[in-house]
């Protein structure tokens, strides 16, 4: 039965107390998505989330570890682009010979090709000559090894439901992931690694090492078929089923998709086509806060001119449902007193979706405020203004006095004149 999980919990959990303000948010109300209406999948698994900032969006068995056919190839890709410094280096294939009904390029033992073109053969006909190429020799002459080195960086990413025991993704015992887990490797790769994003859009390619040049196509046959579809990666074996990690963009919001366990290629694709255009249907990136955008303006004790800029300390860009009521409510003090540093943190501010609370983002001071004052300053203050006024007015006094004493003599002098 179809959960919706990540967003659908955040949005589940209880609304913050205290809050003494609220302002708009800077999204708006967009037409309401029909109530329930969740992707009807017939797959094993499944799991969409939003590209930019890893929101859940929906999960069907995210969790449950299932075997993932060639989509292994996504670590053995990342491994080898963090490991190998210069996509121009070439690597001589080992003595490994693939079963006929493998998918392959036909790498000779001894041949020596890029790493480029291996990752293009690895991801795009998701050869499994290429793969074993490339752990064998980033591996340092040793696929176990390499095998390693997938899992470290697995746990690492926090792929809590993935063990791998083979970098070419035939069915193994011990080589499994989840469908959350594939959709934020999947994520980390398109967001860090441009030369990963731009191959797993590419319909076909060209390799032009080796032995022979050689013209490869994408699996993936959505990419090229279906435009707002630009990746990622296929598989498929016995136990796996038909699985598909993918991505696609629209109107600026690019999700990513895993769909694990579907019977054919074309439920394998049903299923992908249906659950990205759910999530372009029902959601929509907003940027809710705007970093170092003043929120509010709170009185300082015993300075009733001075109100001090409150500022919001990150950025919220979030994906959300379509139609949701958003607003922004802070909890903050009804009066501030110093001293107080620039950005101090002085309260927070809770992006509300409905009822609920998304996110909480710290609420800085924009300015420092200064230590109020002693009592024996505000002594020494009123000392120094009763003194600056007392020389005030004697000075006053003695400008009128000079004035008479001008005027006087002036109209002595016109008496004695006439």
């Amino acid at each position: 039965m179809s959960r919706v999980g990540g967003l659908a919990a955040r949005l589940a959990a209880a609304s913050s107390a205290g809050v003494i303000a609220t302002v708009p948010a800077l999204a708006s109300a967009s037409t309401p998505s029909p109530p329930g209406a969740l992707p009807r999948l017939s797959a094993r698994a499944a799991a969409l989330i939003d590209e930019s900032t890893g929101s859940q969006l929906f999960a069907l068995n995210g969790a449950k570890e299932l075997p993932i056919a060639s989509t292994t190839k996504l670590m053995t890709a990342l491994v080898t682009l963090e490991r190998v410094k210069r996509l121009s280096t070439t690597f001589a294939q080992t003595d490994y010979r693939p079963a006929a009904v493998d998918s392959q390029i036909g790498l000779v033992p001894g041949e020596r090709m890029s790493v480029h073109d291996l990752l293009l053969a690895l991801l795009l006909p998701s050869a499994d000559d290429a793969a074993v190429d490339l752990a064998y020799n980033v591996g340092g002459r040793s696929i176990s090894r390499f095998v390693a080195m997938m899992n470290v960086r697995a746990r690492q990413l926090g792929l809590l439901h993935t063990h791998y025991s083979t970098p070419v993704g035939l069915d193994t015992p011990g080589n499994h992931s989840s469908a959350s887990d594939l959709v934020e490797l999947a994520r980390f790769m398109l967001t860090h690694h441009p030369f990963f994003a731009r191959a797993v859009e590419l319909p076909r390619a060209v390799l032009s090492t080796g032995d022979r040049a050689r013209v490869v196509t994408n699996t993936n046959d959505l990419v090229g078929r279906v435009r707002w579809i630009n990746g990622v990666k296929t598989g498929h074996t016995a136990d796996a089923g038909y699985v598909l990690v993918g991505s696609g963009t629209r109107s600026g919001m690019a999700l990513v998709s895993a769909v694990l366990g579907a019977s054919s290629e074309s439920a394998r694709d049903a299923n992908t086509v249906t659950l990205l255009d759910w999530g372009f249907a029902h959601f929509r990136q907003a940027r809710l806060i705007v970093a170092g955008s003043v929120l509010a303006r709170v009185p300082v004790r015993g300075q009733s001119n001075d109100r001090i800029p409150v500022i919001a300390a990150r950025t919220v860009i979030e994906a959300i449902p379509k139609g949701s009521r958003v607003q922004v409510r802070l909890e903050l003090p009804r009066q501030l007193s110093g001293p107080r540093v620039s950005h101090a943190v002085i309260g927070t501010a809770f992006v509300v979706v409905g009822a609920s609370t998304l996110v909480r983002v710290p609420l800085l001071l924009e300015r420092p405020i200064a230590a109020p004052p002693t009592s024996a300053t505000m002594l020494i203050t009123r000392l120094l203004t009763l003194v600056l006024l007392f020389l005030l007015l004697a000075g006053a006094a003695g400008l009128i006095v000079r004035r008479r004493e001008r005027a006087r003599r002036s109209n002595t002098a016109g008496a004695e004149t006439a």
